[in-house]
Order: structure tokens, then sequence, then C-alpha cells
């Protein structure tokens, strides 16, 4: 028999969900691999949901359309743990290939100023968690449903919670203030940054496959339906696009990304909106959904004849490219750029094009090798190197909880 962790990540639009082995976790930075991982996207907004789960080797094992109830993040949940709890009936729970689950982790959005590394979880811990709902509404309260489901579903199991913005916390002081009055940041109004599990597996795979690069001055672009950039040295946060909340920096999917923030007072006073209407304005209907008026999915926009959608893609790739010129500056300049997330992974055109308005930057795209799925994305004399690698976060969550399950 051997035991397994599951691990648990609630999306904007989605809910990941992956299988480990329980085994003590050794003392160097590799990830451990799944023995399978399911994916429900397309959660909300009107999206087209579906759940897929595949093994080790990327075969599929369940792939079907979400409809009604099921196409919600509940829903969604639901189905994952019904067919694990039936495909581990089918193995002998217990006996089997499955083995009992030994802990749960969970990917957890925002930690605040309290919680800085993974944690078990307990009543305390989720009622401290749930008064940071406000400041991620569209994650945290998917994720602490998730932790909830887990606790009912594997009853007595640890829980180990593992937040995004813990890995920024070792930013230095100055890119961690607004200028605002210190008792305002002393009681928690600071930048705090989010995608840390992301980054925390491209610093893993960096790495392994440019160990000296990794440790120099390193942009990430996490680009998604949740889309954020940071800027690294030594594999260490330095400076990220997102800060309070999930809600600033990048165009995202429904997320304006950065806004003055007289444009809230102005809808506040001058347009009579209430702050609910405010926050879903500006979480759930805007960025390249408000922008395009057609979709808040690159794949769509791509495909879409309409101007705004185009309009929507180049707002979104401005974007990204500002942002890198602001990180570089941070680090005092780049030597490497990696691109993950579903976009960053996914969408060749749109790196080509950031990359070529990046030139200045000291890049220089091998556009044949972007456009093949090749690992690396510039030519071998480029001054600064290309790269995209696929994320995984589920891993960065299954060495957190076996770390925790056996300190």
């Amino acid at each position: 028999m051997t035991d397994s962790l599951l691990t648990l990540n609630a999306g904007s639009s989605s809910i990941k969900v992956a299988l480990f082995d329980a085994a003590a976790p050794g003392g160097g930075d590799a990830l451990p691999s799944a023995r399978w991982s399911g994916q429900a996207d397309g959660l909300g907004a009107g999206l087209k949901a579906r759940l897929r789960v595949r093994d080790a080797q990327g075969q599929t094992l369940l792939d079907e359309a979400l409809d009604g109830g099921q196409a919600s993040h509940q829903g969604a949940l639901a189905a994952l743990l019904e067919w694990h709890a039936k495909e581990s009936e089918s193995e002998g729970e217990g006996e089997g290939e499955g083995g009992r689950i030994a802990a749960v982790g969970h990917r957890i959005v925002h930690g605040g100023t309290d919680f800085v590394a993974p944690v078990r979880v307990d009543a305390a811990l989720l009622d401290a968690l749930a008064r940071l709902e406000p400041l991620a509404p569209l994650h945290q309260p998917h994720n602490l449903a998730g932790v909830r489901a887990a606790m009912a579903a594997f009853e007595g199991v640890p829980q180990v919670a593992c937040f995004d913005t813990a890995f920024h916390a070792v930013q230095p002081e100055v890119n961690r203030r607004f200028a605002l009055p210190r008792e305002l940041h002393d009681a928690g109004v600071r930048r705090y940054g989010f995608h840390g599990l992301s980054y925390e597996s491209i610093v893993a795979q960096f790495g392994a496959i440019a160990p000296e690069l990794a440790q120099k001055r390193v942009i990430v672009a996490h680009l998604g339906n949740g889309a954020s950039m940071c800027g690294m040295r030594q594999g260490r946060s330095v400076a990220t696009t997102m800060t309070f909340s999930p809600l600033d920096g990048l165009t995202m999917g429904t997320r304006c990304g950065h806004i003055d923030a007289a444009v809230v007072l102005y809808l506040l006073r001058s347009r009579g909106m209430s702050p609910d209407d405010v926050e879903k304005l500006l979480f759930r209907e805007s960025g390249l959904l408000g922008m395009s008026g057609v979709s808040s999915d690159m794949r769509a926009l791509e495909a879409s004849s309409a101007p705004a959608a185009a309009q929507a893609i180049g707002h979104f790739a401005e974007q990204v490219v500002q942002h890198m010129g602001s990180l570089a500056g941070a680090l005092r300049g780049v030597d490497a750029i990696v691109f993950t997330g579903g976009i960053g992974e996914n969408a060749a055109p749109l790196r080509e094009r950031i990359l070529e308005d990046c030139e200045w930057l000291g890049v220089h795209v091998d556009a044949a090798a972007n456009r093949g799925g090749a690992a690396r994305l510039s030519t071998a004399e480029s001054p600064v190197s290309a790269w995209v690698l696929r994320t995984d976060e589920e891993a960065v969550i299954a060495r957190h909880t076996a770390r925790v399950l056996h300190a």
C-alpha cells in the first residue's frame, strides 16, 4: 500500500486536483510527479465547462462536459471527488494503487501578513483566511470551499494550506509599501503579490535546466485568465505586478488590472455605484471581457473577427511589454524571460509579438523555435534569453504538504 497526497487548486475559472505519493520529501528542490491530475476549466462567466483527468503518461482517463450545477466551482469539485472515490473503490480503497489519502494540500491565494509559510488547517486558520475574502473575491471563497469540502470528504485527514502570497514575503521593504501613512501599512495595506506557487514551480524547473541562469535576473510572466509578472534574483521575488489584491497589475480575463484609484471614487460619487457594484465591475466585468465585449478567453478573442477583440489582445500585449520594462528596472537589468500560465504556455503568436516588442531589452526571438514548441524561444546569440515552461502549482503544493506532514 502506498499512501497518497491529494492537492486542490481552485482558480478564478478552474479547479485542478492531483494525486501524489506521500513519501517524505528529499532535501533537494526537485518537484514530485503526479500519478494522475484532473482539471475542470471554463467555470462561470458563461464559458463552456469541461472536466479532464489524465494519468502520469498523459493518457486521458476522463473527458466530459460539465453542465448545470456541475459547471460551478463547487459542482466541479464534487465531480472530481466523486470520480476519485469511484476509482479508489474499483482498485480497493487502502490496498490498490490509490492507497489512502494521508493529507490534502490546498492552494490559498491570500495569506495576509500572518501566513508566510505552509501550515496545517484548523478552525482558527479558516476564520482568519475568511476575513481576507474581500481582498481576493474571485479566489479565496473557492479556496476555502475546497478546504471545507476536503475536510468533509476525508474526515480526520490533515489539511495543509499553501499560500500564493508567501513567495513574495522576502521582497525588499521598498517594494512592499504604498505611499500611504505608516499606520495603514502596519495594518496590512501593503503590496503582497500573488501566483507565488506558480513562481516557485518555475524557479525549480528553470534551476534544473539552466542552473546558472536561474540565479541571475529573471522575469517570469504568468499569463492566464489571471495574469501577473515577477522579477526575481537568485530565485527570490524582488518585485511583482499584483499588489494588495489579485486585481492589480496586468489586464486579465475579467479583471481590469492597474487603474487610477480616483476612478473608483468617481464611480462611487458621480455614477452612483455601490461598493458591491464597483467590485463586480472591476473583478468580473472588465479586462479582456469588458474591452472586447466578446469573451474573457484569449482563444476566443484570437478566433474572433471583431475589431474590439483585436484591440483587447493588443492592450494585453502592450501591458506585458510595459511591465516587463518596469520589472527590468527593479532588477537593474534582465538576463532571462520565462513565460508560463495558460496564455503564456499556449499562445505562441502572442509570445512572439511580446518578445519582438521587447527587443530593446536585448532579447532576439527565434520565431521557428517559438512556434515549434521548443522550451527556449530566443536565438543562441540573444543577450537576454527567453523560455516557456509549463507551471506545476500542484507539484509545489504536494512538496509543501509532504514537508509539513513529515516535519
